[in-house]
């Protein structure tokens, strides 16, 4: 009897010892096939140069452009470098701050190529309209995509050019996941923020929109276009653009003056200023061609932060749309 315990306990520890052998294995070839699947991943895009082939997934990122910088931050990542990153929270702000890791590249009408190289990207992110000149000088040091924000096919909807070069960022870095997460909860906070507007008594709110500034010593004015990003955020949320251009503005907005807001002053009346240069408490003050507008007179101005940025992608429109009903629903 004992001896048959004695091969009974010789089996059942052979069995485990292959049991747990099999585990080690298959572990080990499980994050071998993980390690091989991220080696040989390849992801095909066409962007504003052509047809691109991004080999592996890149985890090191340099953008020249401050909305691409914000698109990884949405999709929970940080860029290595940044162009233009001293001026970024000026005029950006989702609510999230870079880390100290985040370096500078030079600005955005100029980066900084040596700077670029000393990081090692996996993936440079620019656009044509600034970089195709140095684009055979970025490929060099890394693959490269330009998108064209600002052609004309993408100008005719700025909106839907931003969720798609949004969601082609998300494929190059295997976060469509991420990306559709982000989409989403963007059309919620347009309905959350609509049903604020609502709740208020400020159903189909009629509006003009405007970034003033002094250009030249002269109070300038853009007035956003239907098919700018920042109309489409409004009228998502019932809102509607008075503001007509007769052509197609490819930066969606027709830069002008002040005289030409007489033609609409039944409507609510959205600015973005900085505080330095406020052109309506400054060089406008006490001039009648603003004080005697009947939405200043009646109280149907709003004015949004300075850094409400409206050329960004998904986190920047859910901003803009808290901040438009923030200045409305006081």
């Amino acid at each position: 009897m004992k001896k048959l315990g004695f091969i009974c306990l010789f089996v059942m520890m052979a069995v485990l010892a292959a049991c747990s052998g099999g585990n080690e294995n298959s572990s080990e070839e499980s994050s071998s096939d993980s390690q091989s699947n991220e080696d040989t991943r390849s992801v095909t895009i066409t962007d504003a140069m052509g047809e691109q082939t991004i080999e592996g997934t890149p985890k090191k990122v340099v953008v020249l452009e401050w909305t691409y910088a914000e698109n990884l931050q949405a999709l929970g990542m940080e860029p290595v470098g940044v162009a233009g990153l001293d001026q970024y929270s000026k005029w950006v702000n989702v609510g999230i701050p870079f880390s100290d890791e985040v370096k500078s590249v030079g600005t955005r009408a100029e980066p900084n190529l040596e700077a670029i190289a000393r990081l090692d990207p996996d993936l440079i992110i620019g656009v044509k309209f600034r970089h195709e000149q140095i684009a055979d000088q970025l490929k060099d040091i890394a693959p490269t995509v330009m998108f064209a924000p600002y052609s004309e096919e993408s100008a005719k909807n700025q909106f839907k050019n931003m969720k798609d070069e949004f969601n082609t960022m998300a494929k190059i870095l295997a976060k469509q996941e991420k990306a559709d997460e982000v989409l989403t909860a963007m059309k919620q906070t347009f309905k959350e923020q609509q049903a604020r507007l609502e709740k208020a008594g400020f159903s189909d709110m009629n509006y003009l929109i405007t970034q003033a500034f002094t250009a030249q010593n002269t109070p300038t004015l853009r007035l956003f276009t239907d098919n700018s990003i920042v109309a489409h955020v409004m009228k998502n949320m019932g809102m509607n653009n008075v503001f007509k251009s007769d052509k197609l503005e490819v930066y969606g907005y027709t830069q002008t003056t002040v005289e030409t807001l007489q033609n609409y002053q039944d409507a609510h009346f959205f600015y973005i200023v900085q505080e330095e240069d406020n052109i309506f408490s400054e060089q406008l003050a006490g001039n009648p061609v603003w004080e005697e507008l009947a939405f200043v007179e009646e109280g149907r101005t709003h004015k949004l932060p300075g850094d409400t940025w409206t050329f960004g992608g998904p986190l920047s429109a859910e901003v803009l749309a808290k901040q438009i009903v923030d200045s409305v629903v006081k």
